[in-house]
């Protein structure tokens, strides 16, 4: 039996609890995710790629410090869609506000810049959206050739304790994997634009 109809009940429950009213919202504590993360309440799943690309420090950071690049960076298949009017100015604090279709089930996401360190790093973190935990660290390093390696460590947990670990056993790993791996390829496009245009 194929997953797909449990999936689109657990992104839509997902989502739900995200909305401001929602049942499933309402009734959860008001603690800080990160809090009930670090107590042990949900579970703290780990997701970590590298990968070089052949531009100095700089200008790979500076692929990322351009929200624009994010659209391109995404799957088409999520329909991923940046809500913000004008241009966002990448600094601790700043609010990038989007949208996505997850399975068909229409999320808005917003993200906060936690940390900005041009062009060594920097943190972002889930203000509102689907997980209970989303902290999605970029580190950036010469690789001694000319070139950057670059490294993703995100750390996520679900909500809804059984089926949260359900919805990650189904689909959301997996998910998230594809994800990384088309942001590996649509990077790699990004960097020989930049590089046949200089």
């Amino acid at each position: 039996m194929k997953p797909v109809a449990p999936a689109i009940r657990v992104v839509a429950a997902m989502a739900s609890a995200t909305r401001p009213g929602g049942a499933l919202l309402a009734s959860r504590p008001k603690q800080p995710a990160r809090a009930a993360c670090e107590a042990g309440a949900v579970r703290v799943h780990l997701l970590e790629r590298s990968q070089r690309v052949a531009l100095p420090v700089e200008r790979a950071f500076a692929l990322y410090a351009d929200a624009a690049n994010l659209e391109p960076m995404t799957p088409p298949w999520l329909h991923f869609r940046l809500t913000d009017r004008g241009a966002v100015t990448m600094e601790p604090g700043a609010l990038l506000h989007y949208t996505l279709r997850l399975h068909g089930v229409p999320i808005r996401w917003t993200t906060r810049i936690e940390t900005w360190s041009p062009p060594t790093g920097f943190v972002d973190t889930q203000a509102s959206g689907p997980y209970a935990l989303w902290e999605h660290t970029h580190a950036f390093e010469e690789d001694g050739e000319g070139g950057t390696a670059i490294h993703d460590r995100v750390r996520y947990a679900l909500p809804l304790g059984p089926l949260g670990a359900l919805a990650h056993r189904l689909f959301v790993r997996r998910d998230l994997e594809r994800i990384f791996d088309f942001r590996a390829e649509a990077l790699e496009r990004l960097v020989e634009r930049r590089v046949e245009s200089n």
